[in-house]
């Protein structure tokens, strides 16, 4: 088993419209941090590998500790790599660990703990459970983890459609980005969307302060946000690529702005875009509506940026850049 996923890579979820329903589903929620595989080989070594196959337990040593206290050897879990902070998801924290050597690694243990929350359990003391039912995985997966350090948490489940809907609504605000539906008498099936998931998305307004491709035929809009503590509009998103009437829409109510517009010349690099960008700055008047999901970043408290493409749904003529919510706010 451990070599189908090291070829393979987990079982995935497919996107959906809406949860699937009846007595053969089950629910949970889909965390937003780092997806990954516990292993401890036939000897007990532990270790921590990335749905792509990159090792990483040197950047969450904490996290291999507490699968060497708790997997028995020739064992595998299926799991999520999180980190909390201030109450909610913190995708950042995640991603320093990715930027940092060994030992930077371990000062981040000590100073921001992470966790694997455990969802599934592949292989258990040499017995390959990938064939069995999901309940029955479940089953022992709860057995195992019944006396885990907090380090590794059992992810919630549940086959009441009702509470999965609450989920979704309820931890949004925390940083969960929606629901997986996993059918419970399905076998673990590496690399294959077999899963179900359905994505917490709401609608809120933003400000056009530069767009992508052409003044007059642009193909995307980077928006932003006042932010409370500084008073100053700050990047919170890129939005997918534009309609061509979306663009006509566009190009006809944005005017250049000059060097006393807030934001540098160039996009400065991000996660998805590794180097600077072009782009065309804008007055930063127009407000737009655009559809979001909840992964988003922070730094120390402070919100940072919508993680995922945004889609834009209309332009708000009604609105002034006054009136929309400021910092992350998804609502006022």
């Amino acid at each position: 088993m451990l070599a189908a996923l090291a070829d393979r890579g987990p079982m995935l979820a497919a996107m959906a419209d809406e949860l699937p329903t009846g007595r053969t589903w089950v629910y949970e929620p889909k965390w937003d941090g780092f997806r990954a595989t516990a292993t401890a080989d036939a000897e007990g070594t532990p270790a921590l590998i990335s749905r792509r196959g990159t090792d990483l337990s040197d950047a969450f040593p904490e996290i291999v500790r507490a699968v060497a206290q708790v997997l028995p050897a020739a064992s595998i879990v299926d799991g999520e790599i999180v980190r909390w902070a201030g109450g909610r998801l913190d995708f950042e924290a995640l991603q320093r660990r990715n930027r940092t050597n060994r030992r930077g690694a371990l000062q981040l243990a000590r100073t921001e703990p992470c966790h694997l929350i455990v969802f599934d359990l592949v292989q258990h003391g040499g017995a390959d459970l990938s064939g069995a039912p999901l309940t029955e995985r479940r089953r022992q997966l709860e057995g195992l983890m019944a006396e885990a350090p907090n380090t590794l948490t059992i992810g919630m489940q549940t086959g009441d459609i009702d509470t999965a809907c609450m989920w979704s609504q309820q931890l949004a605000d925390v940083g969960v980005e929606g629901i997986v539906a996993k059918r419970a008498d399905e076998r673990y099936r590496p690399g294959v969307r077999g899963w179900q998931k359905v994505k917490h998305y709401t609608t809120t307004e933003a400000i056009v302060g530069g767009v992508t491709g052409r003044l007059d035929a642009p193909d995307g809009l980077v928006l932003g946000r006042i932010h409370r503590d500084d008073g100053q509009l700050h990047i919170v998103g890129h939005t997918t690529e534009l309609s061509p009437q979306a663009a006509q829409v566009i190009a006809g109510q944005i005017r250049p702005a000059g060097d006393e517009h807030p934001w540098p010349s160039q996009l400065p690099p991000s996660w998805k875009d590794r180097t600077a960008r072009d782009y065309h700055r804008v007055v930063p008047e127009l407000v737009v509506e655009v559809r979001v999901d909840v992964a988003a970043t922070y730094e120390a408290g402070r919100p940072g940026h919508w993680r995922h493409r945004l889609r834009l749904l209309r332009v708000r003529d009604d609105l002034a850049a006054e009136d929309v919510p400021p910092d992350l706010d998804l609502s006022v």
